[in-house]
């Protein structure tokens, strides 16, 4: 039902508009002047106010800037006499949408009734449409329909507004970075910095200086003063990236920083305010540090506001289509292809495997298989090679005993250990008795020599 508002200190005027444009769809109110229509304004919900330019006391544009001071969305058109034609232009640049000279026809009336209503439309369509279009680039990178991915989306919605830390669980490749990239977006905080830091990615010895900074001749070759990643961030988001991996040593510090929201650089005794919303994400099983004497539980707690677990792909397999498509025209841009279709049965293969590196093996296969294809046009399992996956797997996860080289032995050792590390490095070199930088060294040069099981992602 469309809401008019008539108002005329002509009473033929205001009843003869009101008897022509009543009808099923349209409610007609009417007014005698400026004031009584103020008065219903306040009181009812109107789409569109039709006044009398001259009228005594307030002017109808007078009365028009009162009303859209109370609500902007309403729509005005302007009864103007001919002599009175610059003035109705002057409504129009104040808000009016329309006028109509004296005498007019019902059918005239009509006519700029209707181009409001249609002009009312387009803007509510064209809302609808940016509205989509806002939505669809705040979960752009968040890829699928299952209710694993509707659920992460809902939480987002939910905790992107607040200032509440979040706590983001799960395996390795399942795209726990892109879940704080969307709360980031999504947040008040969206035009200040968004900044993310793997915390096993940072020496022992310089993690305090990293967060919260150093002052000149703080340690051996602090040459100069440097603000740490609380004070550049200061307004924004920091992700802490496998915060499990934070030294315990560390770990009190940084809950301090949290509950009071200031730090001392390395060096300094002054207290620096930051105001940085902290999201954490982690791949293992956080409640097991903290009961391994490993994590700090208050610091557990202070970060754990707001959990949210991302699920393994194994567990929505139905996102796997979906998510195929999506770097499947992902990598036809980056290469420049021709169009390219997946072969029948390959979603079938690809959706019944079982996924041990999440998305992002799923994503390093698509473009495996696109650069294998070649000229092809359509993708098969062929070009997915999976069985080679599969029979590194294997073989690296049981160690089998068949001759091979010391290196490939080492090669194995490296990614069992891995595995049952869940790819904490820091872990992993300690049962292997050698450094992390030499354990990152040997994953950078499989990467370099092409084994795809071994892609180095400093962020997880």
């Amino acid at each position: 039902m469309k809401n008019i508002l008539v108002v005329d200190d002509d009473r033929s005027i205001r009843h003869i508009l009101k008897e022509a444009l009543q009808s099923d769809t349209v409610q007609v109110e009417i007014a005698a002047d400026s004031v009584k229509a103020i008065e219903k304004i306040r009181q009812n919900n109107y789409d569109l106010i039709i006044t009398d330019l001259m009228m005594p006391g307030m002017s109808g544009v007078e009365m028009m800037e009162k009303a859209l001071k109370t609500n902007s969305t309403l729509g005005f058109i302007i009864i103007t006499a001919y002599g009175t034609v610059e003035t109705a232009v002057e409504a129009l640049k104040k808000g009016a949408f329309d006028f109509v000279t004296k005498p007019f026809s019902i059918l005239q009336m009509e006519s700029h009734i209707s181009r409001f209503f249609e002009f009312q439309g387009l803007k509510e369509e064209n809302k609808s449409l940016k509205k989509q279009l806002f939505d669809e680039e705040k979960y752009r990178k968040l890829i699928g329909n299952s209710d694993d991915m509707n659920r992460i989306r809902h939480q987002i919605n939910v905790v992107a507004k607040s200032d509440a830390p979040v706590f983001i669980q799960g395996e390795s490749g399942t795209g726990k970075e892109l879940v704080s990239e969307a709360i980031h977006k999504n947040s008040d905080r969206c035009e200040q910095p968004y900044i993310k830091i793997n915390c096993s990615a940072i020496p022992k010895e310089l993690i305090e200086s990293t967060l919260f900074g150093h002052e000149k001749g703080a340690f051996t070759n602090a040459v100069r003063q440097h603000k740490g990643l609380f004070e550049e961030v200061n307004g924004g988001t920091l992700l802490l990236d496998e915060i499990s991996e934070t030294p315990v040593s560390m770990q009190a510090k940084l809950l301090r920083v949290l509950q009071e929201g200031t730090l001392n650089r390395v060096g300094s005794s002054k207290e620096i305010k930051v105001d940085v919303r902290v999201i954490t994400t982690s791949n293992r099983q956080i409640r097991q540090e903290v009961e391994n004497g490993n994590f700090r539980e208050d610091l557990y707690y202070r970060l754990n506001v707001f959990p949210i677990k991302v699920a393994p792909l194994r567990n929505h397999p139905d996102d796997i289509p979906i998510l195929l498509e999506h770097f499947l025209r992902k990598l036809q841009n980056k290469y420049k292809l021709d169009k390219k279709e997946l072969a029948s049965g390959v979603l079938k293969n690809l959706s019944e495997y079982n996924w041990p590196g999440n998305v992002r093996q799923l994503e390093n296969l698509m473009e495996r298989a696109v650069l294998y294809s070649g000229q092809e046009h359509v993708l098969t399992m062929d070009h997915f090679n999976l069985e080679s996956d599969g029979d590194s797997l294997e073989s690296y996860g049981n160690l089998n005993l068949t001759p091979m080289k010391i290196a490939e032995m080492e090669k194995q050792l490296i990614y069992t250990t891995l595995t049952s590390t869940n790819d904490n490095r820091t872990q992993a070199a300690d049962i292997m008795g050698i450094s992390v930088r030499t354990l990152r060294n040997k994953l950078h040069q499989y990467e370099k020599d092409g084994d795809p099981t071994f892609t180095v992602n400093e962020a997880n």
